[in-house]
């Protein structure tokens, strides 16, 4: 083993800075932060109708919720695959 401290990933690390290192991510996988984003609205208009529930279980109106936020994370995601596969195989021109 040499005793140099070569990089693996150079490119990952010539920006230093948070915010460039995040928008980068950002450009890179699209939907991910469309996926966080609407996670949080979801939970903020469930946390919203937790108060006007009127006679509906804590349990029940808790179990909706959870399954719309996974449903919009996991919608997110297949868009982002589908777009990534889109960008890969049509996009992308023939070597």
């Amino acid at each position: 083993m040499s005793s140099s401290q070569e990089s693996v990933f150079p490119e990952y690390e010539t920006d230093t800075s948070q915010t460039s290192k995040l928008l980068r991510k950002f450009k890179e996988t699209p939907f991910v932060p469309i996926g966080m984003a609407g996670f949080a609205m979801v939970v903020g208009y469930g946390l919203y109708r937790l108060k006007h529930r009127g006679d509906m279980k804590m349990s029940l109106h808790l179990i909706h919720m959870r399954v719309a936020a996974q449903g919009f994370v996991v919608g997110a995601i297949t868009c982002g695959v589908l777009y990534s596969m889109f960008r890969e195989y049509v996009v992308k021109p023939k070597e």
